[in-house]
């Protein structure tokens, strides 16, 4: 999976965002550079947390942006990395709500999606690999850890 982020370019890596909404659009930036998303999915994503809190954070460090099934403006089924130095925080009475690595998730397929989200799951539960991601600093870092953990 790491892999495919840098083959199809999905990363980024950045120091910081202004605020949990600049954070979810800026993940979405590599999936709006080869038309996987539309301009318009990362402002989705916005409103779906003001509407619903932030389901979006599954765990300390790490949110999965994603707005509903059959949203619009999504042209293909794919997920996007971004990592921040510094974390974003969705709930300021919550520091379990802030987040650092945002794997955002583009579906218009539901098995290739069923797919991204078991192998996504399986990635995430490697606590190794998510400490090892937070110190990542660029795409040859996720060859790397590809090669470590998941080949």
């Amino acid at each position: 999976m790491l892999r495919e982020f840098v083959e199809k370019k999905h990363y980024l890596f950045a120091e910081e965002a202004a605020d949990w909404e600049e954070a979810i659009l800026m993940s979405c930036r590599s999936l709006e550079a080869d038309n996987t998303v539309e301009s318009n999915y990362g402002r989705d994503i916005v409103e779906c947390v003001k509407k619903y809190g932030p389901y979006i954070v599954i765990m300390p460090n790490v949110a999965l942006p994603h707005s509903q099934e059959g949203a619009v403006g999504v042209n293909k089924t794919a997920i996007g990395f971004m990592k921040l130095d510094k974390p974003v925080s969705f709930d300021p009475d919550d520091p379990e709500k802030d987040a650092r690595l945002f794997f955002t998730l583009a579906s218009c397929n539901p098995n290739q999606h069923l797919d991204n989200m078991t192998r996504l799951s399986e990635m995430l539960m490697n606590e190794e690999l998510v400490e090892e991601l937070l110190d990542a600093s660029g795409p040859e870092d996720l060859l790397r850890l590809q090669e470590k953990y998941l080949d």
